[in-house]
């Protein structure tokens, strides 16, 4: 199977000692790539986030072994400058390498840091993007991130500073009308993101929409709006992952139900705290 792929896709196989950054997409595994599976197929070892869902990470070979370096809000399995030396040595040992990052590696996911660091040392690689969750979170949770009559842009926004350091955004250019905003790890500065776009001009009934892990059968889809935001989010006791997307399009969301439902999983909610603790990091 796994040469089969391969050659319809042109692939070349992953060589000894190369690292493929790949995207494994926002959880529902049948959003993975078909270029993302032939690699994660070929891998020796998986070096993986948190995000990437039990499902995903059982596509890979039995003997691939896997290297667990997810992060949370200050609950680091590994420090970047860890994951990023696991990297180089499991590539110099002449492993077949699969780096695989929920959601797309070149959207708020370090991939291009971790690139650099293998180009610094001379290790070959490649990227394989993914479908990221702004994306996936909002086709799921019934509505579009576009549409003629309600958004003619789209901005993705990381809701967290680098560190512990401030959210310092354009806040005068995202509240506008007419335009999505998607804030991915945005729950700790809800409270922020209220404010200063309320601050900047849109009004407290604009809506909101927080959406819970994603694609997934643990999927949760709160419809709120501005004034309502930080009541809802603790009303609810939402935690990560969760997206705030603020919109006119979130408006389509209960239109849309009927599709919402069709692409819902219908499979009971993994326990993937328990898979984790049966892989062997």
């Amino acid at each position: 199977m796994t040469h089969r792929i391969s050659c319809e896709l042109a692939e070349a196989p992953l060589a000894p000692g190369e690292v493929a950054i790949v995207g494994a997409g926002p959880g529902d595994p049948g959003l993975l790539t078909l270029r993302a599976l032939a690699l994660l197929q070929q891998a020796d070892c998986l070096v993986f986030d948190r995000l990437v869902s039990a499902e995903v990470l059982a596509l890979a070979p039995c003997r691939a072994k896997r290297h667990y370096v997810g992060k949370a809000a200050r609950c680091h399995a590994l420090t970047q400058a860890q994951t990023n030396a696991l990297l180089v040595r499991l590539a110099g040992e002449g492993r077949r390498v699969v780096r695989l990052k929920g959601g797309d590696p070149y959207i708020f996911g370090r991939g291009g840091e971790e690139a650099e660091v293998l180009i610094a040392h001379g290790i070959a690689f490649r990227a394989v993007p993914g479908i990221t969750s702004a994306q996936g979170c909002a086709a799921y949770a019934g509505f579009p991130l576009t549409h003629r009559d309600h958004a003619q842009s789209v901005t993705f926004v990381t809701g967290h500073g680098k560190g512990d350091g401030e959210l310092a955004l354009d806040w005068r250019a995202l509240a506008v009308p007419r335009h999505t905003t998607v804030f991915y790890m945005g729950l700790a500065n809800a409270g922020l993101i209220q404010r200063q776009l309320k601050r900047h001009g849109l009004p407290g009934d604009h809506p909101v929409a927080l959406v819970q892990r994603g694609t997934t059968p643990d999927q949760r889809r709160v419809v709120t709006t501005l004034d309502d935001l930080v009541a809802a989010i603790d009303r609810e006791r939402l935690d990560p992952p969760t997206l705030i997307v603020v919109g006119e399009v979130v408006r389509l969301a209960d239109a849309l139900a009927p599709a919402e439902a069709a692409a819902m999983p219908l499979a009971g909610a993994p326990d993937h705290d328990a898979d984790r603790e049966r892989i062997a990091l």
